[in-house]
């Protein structure tokens, strides 16, 4: 087969342990999924989830023990970090049940919903899509993919965001709105679910502004940390 101009390279991410690489397929995430994040966007209760996407050439993957580059995004002056869990779907399926979400996880990751703030917010004043504030080019950072046999109980997890050594978001996965079991079966309502799909869970409260030189360093218990330069 031929093509007008050479394909772009696969997006993946390393595995730790593996010699192969995780092809990504989509990029699901989840808004506003720990509580008092929504409070502090103005929002309360239990919602039911809603999702967005972002393309898998915004990922920038970072490896173990490395530290990534994300450059300032433009138009912009208002760059947000989004401490979160990210679910890496290994088996497809549809209408899957929360009983057997567990069956289609392949494993977990750190990643970052990095956030154009300002711009995401001049979109929701006017009714439109607020894509311009989310899919951005290097907008989600991620670190290695542990698989969820090495994962530890990761509903028990901590989550945490440092910047610049200082701790800006702390929680648990356990205070997920709509857990991992959950999220997977509303999504999966919606869109049939391929393997290399990346979730994306939502983040917890303390989101905030970023410049150059910031140094983020994002954790969950029991996977491989993610530490990126903003320049």
């Amino acid at each position: 087969m031929s093509y007008v101009f050479k394909p772009a390279p696969i997006a993946s991410v390393p595995v730790l342990g593996k010699p192969e690489r995780f092809p990504v397929h989509r990029i699901y995430c989840v808004g506003r999924n720990y509580e008092d994040h929504a409070k502090e966007m103005g929002f309360t209760g239990r919602e039911p989830p809603f999702f967005f996407l972002k393309p898998a050439n915004s990922l920038i993957v970072v490896n173990a023990g490395e530290t990534g580059a994300m450059p300032y995004p433009s138009l912009t002056t208002n760059l947000h970090h989004e401490i979160e869990l990210v679910v890496a779907i290994g088996t497809g399926g549809k209408n899957i049940k929360a009983a057997d979400a567990h069956k289609h996880i392949y494993g977990y990751a750190v990643g970052l919903d990095m956030t154009r703030r300002d711009l995401q917010n001049e979109m929701k004043k006017q009714g439109r899509p607020w894509c311009i504030g989310k899919a951005f080019d290097h907008s989600a950072p991620i670190g290695p993919i542990t698989p969820a046999d090495q994962a530890g109980d990761i509903a028990k997890a901590e989550i945490s965001l440092q910047v610049n050594g200082q701790v800006r978001q702390r929680s648990q996965v356990s205070k997920l709105i709509w857990n991992i079991a959950e999220t997977i079966e509303h999504l999966s309502a919606a869109w049939e679910l391929q393997p290399g799909d990346l979730i994306y869970t939502g983040t917890p409260e303390g989101v905030g502004a970023v410049v150059k030189g910031d140094t983020l360093l994002g954790a969950v218990t029991g996977l491989e940390s993610l530490q990126i330069v903003i320049q």
